[in-house]
């Protein structure tokens, strides 16, 4: 399985900044989110509950997909929303909306798994593609709704960027996830690289939707922290390499031992 020997690389995580913007811009899910989660005083919360999914998913066996299911459903049930003048309907268990966070998944690790490591041959980028359709499909996503191929992707994730949209509520929800106020000290004290590393990962016509500048100098400084990251990553020992994903695993683990107890 391709896709476990991509997700379990930690580096992956560092454009989990990029994914949760591309979802937020989505105007349902970004008042979803505006309005059953909490970033401003606990900034961490959706990026562990992602990554332990995803790591459930893909590396799990199948009685802890189905726990990982399960607990994504429970976080879902709330987040749901009629149509109002400020916000469009929005409900976390369409299939389209968790087609667009499969998506922003698959293509932020791609992203920068490729920047780290250079670009697959067709046939593995093929193949890894169609193993991700099921970060959709472990939960309500038909398996006809992923795109066919990677021409297929390429045209829906066009479209879905011409489509994009912030306003007061996502755009402050975004501040938050970058200017977090609360949360452990490290988190505060990397947050400048997260940020910078974050704006440079998304694409160019997301940047005006949350206000984010970027110049040309700030492009060349991104570009020498990638190759920077892009000499030594590749060089450390897999157990490093891999540490969050094994204890993300850990810790599901565990607490489903707690459970059942």
């Amino acid at each position: 399985m391709l896709m476990k020997d991509m997700a379990g690389e930690a580096v992956l995580i560092a454009a989990g900044g990029r994914s949760i913007l591309l979802q937020i811009a989505d105007p349902a899910i970004g008042h979803g989110v505006a309005h059953h989660s909490d970033f401003a005083s606990r900034p961490l919360d959706r990026l562990r509950g992602t990554l332990t999914y995803v790591y459930a998913v893909v590396f799990g066996s199948p009685e802890e997909i189905a726990q990982a299911r399960r607990r994504v459903n429970a976080a879902h049930g709330p987040v749901s929303g009629p149509a109002t003048a400020q916000s469009p309907a929005y409900n976390a268990f369409t299939p389209e909306l968790q087609l667009w966070v499969a998506a922003t998944l698959y293509d932020s690790a791609l992203t920068m798994r490729e920047l780290v490591y250079g670009p697959l041959a067709d046939a593995t980028a093929d193949a890894l593609y169609q193993e991700y359709g099921v970060l959709g499909t472990a939960l309500q996503m038909p398996p006809e709704l992923w795109p066919r191929d990677r021409a297929a992707f390429a045209a829906y994730w066009d479209r879905r960027l011409s489509e994009l949209q912030t306003d007061a509520a996502t755009r402050a929800v975004a501040r938050q996830l970058m200017h977090p106020r609360t949360g452990p000290l490290w988190l505060r004290l990397m947050m400048p690289v997260g940020r910078f590393v974050t704006i440079g990962l998304l694409p160019a016509s997301v940047r005006p939707l949350f206000g984010l500048p970027w110049s040309a100098g700030e492009q060349r400084r991104f570009d020498r922290l990638v190759r920077l990251i892009a000499a030594v990553y590749p060089r450390l020992p897999r157990r490093l390499r891999h540490w969050p994903k094994n204890h993300y695993l850990r810790a599901m683990r565990q607490s489903r031992e707690l459970a059942v107890v």
